[in-house]
């Protein structure tokens, strides 16, 4: 005991003898130690337009390019909700943009806020913020406008005229504030200033969600962008304006070819778009220079992805989302960092559940046992982890209101994308089934007279998919 009690004192001597400045320093330098983390979400960027954005290709030639990255339904809130939570939306809930089955309040009132990358992250050591779109209908009939959930440290996202880029009004830490129509109150520019200051000025490690408008509807650009793309052509891919849909679903079918004047439409909506997308261009480039500015770029990930694709007039269809399509569900997913290999590829599929655990391994953090996705930290690191997924599951669900669901005119579905073949499931009973290797662009629904051995696979697939829970999803994924 004596000689117990002779090691005590000697530690505390020691102790008492070191700086106490030095004590600080030696947390600082292990919180440093973990990387810091800025993902940013586009709104409605569909895959291959990357090219356009100077910014967004440096991060492309520095970074991963996941190939195949999908998400879990293509519709802004389902979708943000996956991300938050690393929950397909069978288990999350929240299915529409809307209330009651859906929007911030489905996510708000059944408690889905109290354990989100947020809280997560918070909780291990890190600055957390969240800038920008938040989820639909925020803040809703549920909550004040200067509500502001659990996890976020910084916290700066509309609670008025989110889409217009103009004439908004802010929380900012739990205080509104309006903005106006002047020309540095552009919303991306906004986000690019405060995003800056954040990175900046944060003690490291930080997370950063930032979550700008473009290229949503109405597509409102930056003045110095007003003039940009113009008589830029919507990309004429096999699949654009659908020669024949006789074997698809009744609800494509009754589009009609695309006119002359709809074509027209449709290019004049691109233009729109990329020109909006150039001010998160610009966002990237501020955040990107800041980091760089203040010796953190080389300690951080940027991920940059987004919430869903979208059509123009691919399958016939003038605009919009919801679908089961590639055009709809696969999205850009792009990751630079430390040990991350500059240029390179990974083609395995990914999914928006997987962005959390990612998050989370890097910096350390206790995932919860209900998230659903994979850490694609070894994809980061140039491995090949064996099994991987090999079924990616969609469910869309319209919604109850008409009027939302107008803007939506598919039937409620199930789809598993695998690594050759894409299997939906209509509520209407009808299904498609494409041969992706043969026919990437899904022109020929072969569900009429395809091997019935293939189609019993894919159901069983997809039927352990949408079953699936937890860490069992994982298991579900990796389903032959």
């Amino acid at each position: 005991m004596l000689k117990g009690l002779c090691r005590i004192t000697s530690v505390l001597l020691f102790l008492a003898a070191v700086p106490a400045a030095l004590l600080p320093a030696a947390s600082a330098q292990a919180r440093a130690s973990k990387p810091n983390i800025v993902m940013v979400v586009a709104d409605d960027l569909e895959t291959g337009t990357l090219p356009y954005f100077p910014n967004i290709t440096r991060l492309v030639r520095e970074g991963v390019t996941f190939d195949r990255h999908f998400v879990t339904n293509s519709w802004c809130c389902p979708s943000r909700s996956s991300i938050l939570r690393s929950q397909y939306v069978h288990s999350h809930g929240v299915w529409t943009n809307t209330p009651p089955e859906g929007g911030f309040d489905k996510f708000h009132t059944t408690d889905l806020e109290r354990s989100t990358v947020g809280v997560w992250m918070q909780q291990a050591g890190y600055r957390t913020g969240l800038m920008g779109k938040y989820l639909n209908h925020y803040p809703g009939g549920s909550a004040e406008e200067t509500f502001v959930p659990p996890g976020w440290n910084e916290w700066d996202v509309p609670v008025r005229r989110l889409y217009e880029e103009y004439g908004y009004r802010l929380n900012e830490n739990g205080s509104t504030v309006d903005y106006g129509w002047a020309e540095d109150d552009y919303l991306s520019d906004v986000l690019a200033r405060k995003a800056s200051s954040f990175v900046t000025a944060s003690a490291e490690p930080f997370f950063l969600h930032l979550a700008p408008i473009g290229p949503h509807n109405p597509n409102n650009p930056a003045v110095r962008h007003a003039d940009a793309f113009a008589g830029a052509k919507a990309p004429r891919t096999p699949s654009f304006d659908q020669e024949d849909v006789s074997r698809e679903p009744a609800w494509l079918r009754r589009h009609p070819r695309l006119s002359e004047s709809a074509i027209a439409r449709v290019d004049e909506r691109f233009q729109a778009r990329m020109r909006s997308m150039l001010g998160v261009d610009d966002l990237v480039g501020s955040v990107v220079e800041a980091l760089r500015a203040s010796g953190k770029l080389d300690n951080t990930y940027i991920i940059f992805t987004s919430d869903n694709g979208f059509h123009l007039g691919t399958h016939r269809l003038k605009q919009g989302k919801t679908t089961p399509f590639e055009e709809s569900i696969r999205v850009p997913l792009v990751i630079r960092g430390p040990g991350v290999a500059a240029g390179s590829t990974v083609k395995e599929m990914t999914q928006t559940v997987d962005l959390a655990p990612t998050f989370a391994e890097l910096g350390g953090a206790t995932v919860p046992a209900f998230a659903e996705g994979r850490s694609l930290v070894p994809l980061l690191r140039g491995q090949h982890p064996s099994p991987w997924r090999r079924n990616a599951l969609v469910e869309f669900a319209r919604p109850a209101d008409k009027s939302s669901a107008a803007q939506t005119p598919v039937p409620d579905y199930q789809a598993v994308r695998t690594e050759t073949h894409a299997y939906v499931k209509y509520a209407t009973g009808e299904t498609q089934l494409y041969d992706l290797v043969k026919d990437p662009y899904e022109l020929h629904n072969l569900a009429a007279d395809a091997d019935p051995e293939l189609v019993r696979n894919l159901q069983e697939r997809l039927q352990a998919m949408v079953a699936c829970s937890g860490a069992n999803c994982r298991e579900a994924d990796v389903k032959e």
